[in-house]
């Protein structure tokens, strides 16, 4: 169970960090780091000005037991949304051949998969209303367009603001980290990408959206 502490002289030496701080350590948004605390998976103290605060450690045990890259997490996922039986994947990236290999390493994953493919950005457009994906992994920099614009766009329509929306960047810096975050981006990965923390991402936000429905 979480414990809401107040934090006191005697936790010194314990080495905190903010919800922002946390979220970027487990590559995930803020909203998700709130959820699983608030589920009581996720320990937190709070300040005396009533502010949480997630300890070092706490956080090494949470990414231990919840975010595993094995099948112990994944394989009892159901990814079910509301009457859809598929869980759908948009790939938003000019590169056709890095497009190509994420269409097949996303078929791994346990549960049903839909992948689509977008190029450019009118094509990302039409595939977000026809498609209607549950998750969009979108490059942040392609030509003639901006993956901070898509997914501010993505997140201030009322019919797709339920999308989750992952960056995917070769230009990994604390600011592009910044500015995808604050357009409504869950996670921002850095090119080339690591299969364990994709998976762990599109997991983690899948058993969140999940328990949310249950």
């Amino acid at each position: 169970n979480k414990r809401e502490n107040a934090m006191d002289k005697s936790s010194n030496k314990v080495r905190y960090m903010t919800p922002s701080e946390a979220a970027t350590l487990l590559m995930i948004s803020p909203v998700t780091l709130r959820h699983w605390a608030l589920a009581g998976k996720l320990d937190f103290v709070t300040t005396p000005g009533g502010h949480r605060r997630f300890a070092e450690d706490e956080l090494k045990r949470f990414a231990s037991q919840y975010m595993p890259a094995n099948e112990s997490l994944v394989t009892h996922v159901n990814p079910v949304y509301g009457d859809d039986a598929a869980h759908r994947i948009l790939i938003v990236d000019d590169d056709e051949q890095l497009s190509g290999f994420l269409v097949e390493l996303l078929q791994s994953l346990p549960g049903v998969v839909q992948t689509e493919v977008a190029n450019d950005g009118f094509e990302a457009g039409q595939k977000l209303q026809v498609f209607r994906p549950h998750t969009v992994l979108l490059d942040l920099m392609m030509p003639g367009i901006r993956g901070v614009d898509v997914c501010r766009k993505i997140k201030e329509n009322p019919e797709t603001c339920g999308t989750r929306v992952i960056v995917m960047t070769g230009y990994h810096t604390p600011e592009n980290m910044i500015k995808v975050m604050e357009a409504g981006a869950e996670a921002c990965l850095a090119k080339p990408l690591d299969k364990i923390q994709l998976f762990n991402v599109i997991v983690l936000g899948r058993l969140s959206a999940i328990e949310k429905n249950n």
